[in-house]
């Protein structure tokens, strides 16, 4: 009784088909915006996304905190509700049948704020009532030719095989990050597409070919993703990535060499779940193949619960252990809702597949990096500001970091080539540290934003020179202790030109190395160095089917956080971040 007392009032927007009027083929989504006590919010931007996450109609709540979408032909929609000083709110898989009336409550509170289906009862003049399904059922005469079967809502036209197809083209040149570092290896050229099949199995594929070093053979990548989603409910992701590249010789007596072939296999499957109406589940695993000269395999599962307070914020908990899961857990919900076109998923898939395993080699046998992770969060919204603290346990083995110096500091059993550049990958053993920070994001209006976050965690420092030019003595010269960091976001996009500006600073000591550590539970960067991306969108003549951006992307341009190491009288220096500048064209379709 209750629900259809709220629900009075929005029902009083929807048309009504007179009587004897011709039955309705088509449904509407109807609700009213409210904050968390109760008032009603006018001028709330409510996007109306389809199956495909493309955006089909934009509304603005009224004086009441109403809207209206009506004449929505029958299939699934999705909501994203944005208003300032608020966090947006985000509801998926609206089943929207013929003559349906689809009602929503939508309450801005703060972090994953909700959004309420009262009722999805059939209109005045739907195509069939009950009461007529009901006589059907019950006549002898229909019975036994007449068999009533409920329509699915994600039905679509067979007709087509292929729909909302999307695709983008990157070619890109400049210095790239050793692999060490878990940077993005964007070999040269680089593209993806994705496409729906029959409309409920979304297919994507992405691919990247180039050149590493000195090789004269070129290196590839590919990923593949599959999903699948019927009558509102989807299936677990799957995600297939193999690379090959060739890092040089650093023994080879000729410039012809191809260089040693290194191969990685990857099998993820990720998921998420709705245990209650405040608790999120997000979880997966990765199955990892490695050769080079030697096989290694080895699985890495990761999981993060996020539990919605209201008004009191948001708590989440995750854990991982084995290879970064933050291209697993990255994309959420709501980004592809961010880009109507879908092209930022396409970017994301990119980006994961430029990752690679941070691998080393320790007594000619290669090794692994791999972290054991638990994090636990805090977030919660207060009018145009996020405030977020977060806290962790890290666990880190056969950390792999760069190596610049002399050729004789480490020998080649204890160090692999760095994919472009004559620097090396070290093994600098294990180690254990434990961290937090703080953190605020501020809006600045709806097209800039500002983080600042501060923290103590676990760095290495190299306080006496080793007492040999030993792997061994090397690494028991890096010594852990525990520094003080601090880091600025600052993110804009300028109105006129459209160019997208994404700049990020860390500060801690000097004299120690920082190792970055990946928050599951909280939008902070820790990485030191100051860090700088720009996109900008170019004039294109053929408009209508694509747009170019070129972009342009400088890392640790201060050159900071490299540690100097002294062994037999030689010098070296350990980073995790090198410099490097790298700028390309993307072509979008």
């Amino acid at each position: 009784m209750a629900a259809w007392m709220l629900a009075a009032p929005i029902l009083s927007l929807a048309p009504r088909a007179a009587a004897g009027s011709p039955p309705q083929l088509s449904g509407g989504i109807f609700g009213q915006v409210k904050d968390g006590t109760g008032v009603v919010q006018m001028g709330a931007t409510v996007l109306l996304y389809n199956r495909y996450d493309q955006l089909v109609r934009h509304a603005l709540s009224n004086e009441q905190g109403k809207f209206v979408f009506d004449s929505l032909s029958p299939d699934l929609y999705s909501i994203r509700v944005t208003l300032a000083s608020f966090v947006p709110a985000i509801r998926r898989n609206i089943a929207v049948a013929a003559g349906s009336e689809n009602l929503l409550q939508i309450n801005l509170a703060t972090l994953l704020s909700s959004i309420d289906l009262v009722s999805a009862g059939p209109a005045r003049g739907a195509l069939m009532s009950d009461e007529w399904k009901w006589v059907l059922r019950s006549s002898q005469a229909t019975r036994p030719v007449l068999r009533l079967l409920p329509v699915s809502s994600s039905a679509t036209n067979t007709d087509s095989v292929f729909s909302d197809t999307t695709a983008l083209v990157r070619v890109s040149a400049g210095d790239s990050d050793s692999f060490s570092n878990g940077g993005e290896q964007d070999l040269g050229t680089a593209f993806a597409v994705a496409t729906s099949i029959y409309g409920s199995t979304r297919v994507q594929f992405s691919g990247n070919v180039g050149y590493t070093g000195a090789s004269v053979i070129p290196s590839a990548g590919f990923r593949a993703s599959y999903s699948r989603s019927h009558d509102g409910q989807s299936s677990p992701e799957i995600i297939v990535t193999a690379r090959q590249l060739y890092l040089p010789n650093l023994t080879a007596v000729s410039t012809a060499d191809p260089g040693l072939a290194l191969r990685t296999v990857s099998l993820a499957i990720r998921d998420k779940a709705d245990l209650t109406d405040h608790l999120r589940l997000e979880y997966g695993a990765s199955m990892d193949t490695i050769m080079f000269v030697e096989r290694l395999n080895y699985v890495s599962p990761f999981a993060r619960a996020t539990y919605d307070l209201g008004k009191g914020g948001s708590v989440r908990f995750a854990y991982s252990d084995g290879a970064n899961p933050g291209p697993l857990l990255e994309r959420s919900s709501s980004a592809s809702l961010n880009d109507a076109s879908g092209n930022e998923q396409l970017s994301q898939d990119l980006a994961a597949l430029a990752l690679l395993p941070r691998i080393s080699q320790s007594d000619d046998r290669l090794r692994v990096e791999r972290t054991r992770n638990f994090e636990g969060g805090y977030r919660i919204a207060a009018g145009s500001r996020v405030y977020g603290v977060a806290v962790y346990s890290e666990a880190v083995s056969n950390a792999a970091f760069v190596l610049s110096g002399p050729r004789s500091f480490v020998p080649f059993s204890d160090s692999l080539p760095d994919l472009d550049s004559n620097s090396r990958i070290f093994n600098v053993g294990d180690y254990n540290r434990m961290g937090y920070a703080g953190s605020m994001k501020q809006l600045l209006g709806a097209r800039m934003d500002m983080t600042i976050a501060v923290g103590r965690a676990g760095a290495l420092a190299d306080d006496q020179p080793a007492l040999s030019d030993t792997p061994a003595s090397i690494r028991t010269s890096i010594q852990q202790v525990q520094r003080m960091w601090a880091s600025a976001a600052f993110s804009a996009t300028l109105p006129a030109s459209g160019t997208r500006l994404t700049s990020s600073f860390g500060w801690t000591d000097v004299r120690v190395l920082m190792p970055d550590h990946l928050f599951l539970t909280e939008d902070v960067i820790e990485s030191t160095g100051w860090n700088l991306r720009v996109r900008q969108p170019l004039p294109f003549f053929p408009s209508r089917s694509g747009r170019l951006e070129a972009t342009a992307e400088m890392r640790n341009l201060l050159a900071q956080g490299y540690l100097p190491l002294e062994a037999d009288g030689q010098k070296a220096l350990l980073t995790n971040s090198p410099k490097a500048v790298r700028g390309g064209l993307t072509f979008i379709f």
